[in-house]
């Protein structure tokens, strides 16, 4: 649905993209992570028609943006982190001009418009200034004017910077609503944490270079150079000296504070091996959890170097 080959900007000097292969699945709600300054913007600016690249190729759902910006732009929804709104219209006022904008029917306006401001969860708003609406609330009526023409690709540049946690949660299931409504989804997003639990595809961009995409559990497993498992045993003590043991084991050691025994072992996990290995020398195991890196962590290892 959205596809980037070779893909090049320049600014005078200085390299902000650099060759990147973005491939976004048709369905996808599909996180883009990048500190500032990776290029994330620019690609979805390119993506969006709003700028050419220097070299390379952007498609979305097959069309090129170099040749069919106008077809595009029917197509995709666009909210970038920060917008403009007219605060002396009412959400509905508001609603019922980017409808008009778009060229959709008089008669088709008010059920389009009542539509979209439920489900955004702004219908109880509907005669309220757009001036007197909470910062999350504003995010959820530009979502919502993104929606008014009813594209296949939405396309959103940090929706949910700056909202408070209550609001990030409204943001989410809206986000999630509209992946099973059929829409294809590329988000922006700082909040890692939040990427993770949400979406179902994620590509990590660094100075300008495409590091990682995949699904979260290839990502994962990209990034993963040993694992971490905690136990506790009928022997928390003997257990750590068996498990030093097994060669894919590097270190057991008991965590006073934790109270768990704590076990790296290597890339190749087999938690069965480990299980026997301690009933086999008559020690029973009570509890054992893998712990899994976070998304964050995976972004710190996938970097490394990069930085500068």
């Amino acid at each position: 649905m959205l596809r980037t080959v070779g893909l090049t900007k320049a600014y005078g000097g200085t390299q902000a993209l650099r060759g990147i292969d973005l491939h976004v699945h048709e369905g996808d709600l599909f996180g883009f992570i990048g500190p500032n300054g990776a290029g994330k913007t620019t690609t979805i600016r390119i993506l969006t028609t709003l700028l050419e690249p220097t070299s390379g190729e952007a498609y979305v759902n097959g069309l090129s943006v170099w040749e069919k910006k106008e077809e595009i732009r029917g197509i995709l929804g666009y909210m970038p982190d920060s917008f403009g709104v007219y605060r002396d219209m009412t959400v509905t006022e508001y609603l019922h001009f980017f409808a008009a904008a778009y060229g959709i029917p008089g008669k088709e306006r008010p059920g389009l418009v009542a539509g979209l401001m439920e489900l955004v969860d702004l219908d109880y708003k509907k005669d309220s200034l757009i001036d007197t609406l909470s910062r999350g609330m504003q995010q959820r009526l530009g979502l919502a004017r993104t929606l008014v023409h009813d594209p296949k690709v939405l396309v959103l540049d940090e929706p949910a910077s700056g909202l408070d946690p209550r609001a990030r949660i409204e943001i989410r299931e809206i986000l999630r609503e509209l992946q099973r409504m059929g829409k294809t989804i590329l988000l922006s997003s700082h909040i890692l944490s939040e990427l993770a639990e949400v979406c179902n595809r994620v590509a990590i961009l660094e100075q300008g270079e495409l590091v990682a995409q995949g699904s979260i559990d290839e990502i994962m497993a990209s990034a993963r150079d040993h694992t971490e498992v905690w136990l506790r045993t009928t022997d928390d003590s003997r257990a750590c000296v068996v498990l030093r043991e097994i060669p894919s084991v590097a270190d057991a050691a008991y965590d006073d504070e934790a109270g768990y025994v704590k076990v790296t072992l290597g890339a190749e996990l087999d938690l069965a091996k480990l299980n026997a290995h301690l009933i086999g020398r008559e020690i029973g195991v009570r509890y054992l959890e893998r712990q899994d890196p976070t998304l964050e962590q995976v972004f710190m290892t996938l970097t490394k170097g990069l930085v500068q």
